[in-house]
């Protein structure tokens, strides 16, 4: 139905309610680990037993806050650890991949794209046991004829970080694509005329367009790689990143201080949101 047409009062009613019901859908669940996590009980769930700050906060046999939890806050650290080189070199790698395939006498082009899109199509399950496999065979093969044993080619830290890029590059290479599609050739075209170099011209006047969309493909590569869980989890060494470790929390059984690590992170997430939500909006009307 078209929107500009006035609607009957059932019509409107049911709108608003649908509505009302979608976003109760979506955060009524997120309410509730965030009220959670300051129950005064030991059991991560319902139900209500008082307010307390102990699990963030406590430091006693009983009670461990995640501000103590060395388990814990080691894996959030391995968790930002990797998500910054896998942005890093997302950003970097997707931001000359957009370059590439905006090239017009660039080969191949349309298969090229084609096949630089598959990771984000491929369950992420597949993913992670595909480059579990082959990093095992070629790090065995390394070892058989050379000797040499790779420790980049065993779970381990830098392998969740390759496997990881392998598909958030994908991403980033579709946002700034996007972006430089917007971009008006003839600046270049006079910048080079004025004597400025390919170099200059990139970091001059490229870059600066494309800075809103490095900003959010950044801020979202992050994310992805902070929570990711299906292609972490067949990669993964001895140093477990967060979403890993709440997984063997949950499963064996834990306290509320999951609750509290879920508020921190959506509390942190909604500041980094709307972080990147305003300094892309100052961004794009400089």
């Amino acid at each position: 139905m078209i929107r500009t047409l006035p609607g009957s009062r059932g019509y409107m009613l049911g709108y608003r309610v649908y509505i009302a019901l979608f976003y109760l859908f979506l955060f009524a669940p997120l309410a509730i680990t965030c009220i959670l996590a300051f129950n005064d009980s030991n059991f991560p769930s319902l139900p209500w037993k008082g307010f307390t700050l102990e699990w963030f906060t406590a430091d006693t046999l009983e009670r461990v806050g995640i501000f103590h939890d060395q388990n814990n806050l080691k894996s959030i650290w391995v968790s930002f650890q990797t998500a910054f080189f896998v942005s890093l070199l997302s950003l970097l790698v997707g931001t000359m991949g957009a370059f590439l395939f905006e090239q017009e006498q660039f080969r191949f082009k349309q298969g090229l794209y084609f096949l630089a899109l598959t990771p984000l199509v491929i369950p992420g399950v597949i993913l992670g046991i595909s480059l579990l496999l082959a990093a095992n065979s070629a790090g065995l093969f390394v070892e058989e004829r050379l000797g040499i044993d790779l420790a980049l080619l065993r779970p381990s830290f830098w392998l969740v970080v390759l496997g990881q890029f392998s598909f958030i590059t994908t991403f980033v290479l579709l946002v700034v694509s996007a972006r430089l599609r917007k971009f008006d050739p003839t600046l270049e075209e006079a910048a080079l005329n004025l004597g400025a170099s390919r170099l200059d011209v990139i970091r001059l006047i490229v870059i600066p367009f494309l800075k809103p969309a490095l900003i959010g493909a950044g801020a979202v590569a992050f994310l992805m790689s902070f929570e990711n869980f299906n292609t972490t989890l067949f990669l993964v060494g001895s140093d477990t990143t967060l979403p890993i470790n709440l997984y063997l929390q949950v499963r064996d059984g834990s306290t509320p201080v999951i609750n509290a690590i879920s508020f921190l992170l959506i509390v942190g997430t909604s500041l980094l949101a709307v972080t990147n939500l305003l300094l892309s909006g100052q961004t794009t009307k400089a």
